[in-house]
């Protein structure tokens, strides 16, 4: 069974079992969310992302349109995503360029993570780290533009 919060704006989507929405939680139509996932307070999801199962969304993040985020993946708070590599307003690529976030990844807080990229399985994106390319499998990443510091065994 789901648990909707009453504050959340849930959209025709689909939502697998046992999952929680919180307050404040808009989704749009279209979008899909795996099962057991905890998608936190002031969140945004559009209608073209995909979530797999236990993926754990933190407050204050948006996935846009595009976005692709494999099971068993945690995003912290306020870790920015992006969709268009040269945004302007009122103008629109044909194809947004989602970011794919692949299996038992980690993104830190406050992390930004431009368009296109993929972080690997087991990849971890440091707090505050600006992600500017794809990250390998079971990198480590900081810093501003991050860079890998390690590798996680």
């Amino acid at each position: 069974m789901n648990s909707v919060h009453e504050l959340a704006d849930v959209a025709e989507c689909t939502i697998g079992e046992g999952t929680r929405i919180w307050q404040y939680v808009v989704i749009l139509a279209g979008a899909r969310i795996g099962r057991d996932c905890n998608i936190c307070a002031h969140t945004l999801i559009e209608g073209d992302v995909q979530l797999g199962n236990r993926v754990t969304v933190k407050s204050g993040v948006f996935l846009w349109d595009g976005t692709r985020i494999e099971s068993e993946v945690f995003i912290g708070p306020n870790a920015t995503f992006t969709n268009d590599p040269c945004p302007r307003s009122k103008a629109y690529p044909e194809v947004f360029s989602g970011i794919t976030v692949r299996h038992h990844a980690s993104i830190g807080a406050n992390a930004t993570l431009l368009p296109g990229i993929t972080i690997g399985e087991y990849g971890m994106v440091g707090a505050g780290a600006v992600v500017t390319q794809d990250v390998p499998a079971r990198a480590v990443v900081v810093g501003n533009p991050a860079r890998i510091i390690r590798y996680i065994d």
